[in-house]
């Protein structure tokens, strides 16, 4: 199947890049390697049940996202047990540990991931 796709210019140069330096046969390859890890990172998260407790690291745009993003962490104060807080110029670098229903969990995550100024979200779940 052919698809195309919206890319910024220096992304996918640094995507050419990687994916060269990495001896992939083709863009295409990695690409589809890239999709794949995607969706396992997903399934796994979605697999996640009961009690579970996790590290959910992301990064931000200070001024942009602070005030919100400290309502959000209010909203989940269920599941968040504690928080960890780095500044890099306009940019901080946050980690909750989480513990609790895996559901909970998720839609954190989720809720992140569709934030306006966080720019990626990281998770490592432990399960039982």
């Amino acid at each position: 199947m052919r698809t195309s796709l919206a890319v910024p210019e220096e992304v996918l140069d640094a995507f050419g890049e990687t994916w060269q330096t990495e001896g992939l046969d083709s863009r295409s390859r990695a690409i589809r390697e890239a999709m794949q890890e995607y969706v396992e990172r997903h399934s796994d998260l979605e697999a996640a049940a009961g009690t579970v407790t996790a590290a959910v690291v992301y990064d931000y745009e200070h001024e942009r996202t602070i005030e919100a993003l400290h309502d959000v962490q209010h909203d989940y104060q269920d599941v968040i047990i504690s928080t960890s807080h780095a500044h890099q110029g306009d940019w901080c670098l946050e980690t909750v540990f989480c513990s609790g229903e895996a559901a909970r969990l998720r839609q954190l995550v989720y809720q992140l991931k569709d934030f306006d100024g966080v720019r990626r979200v990281k998770v490592t779940v432990l399960t039982e």
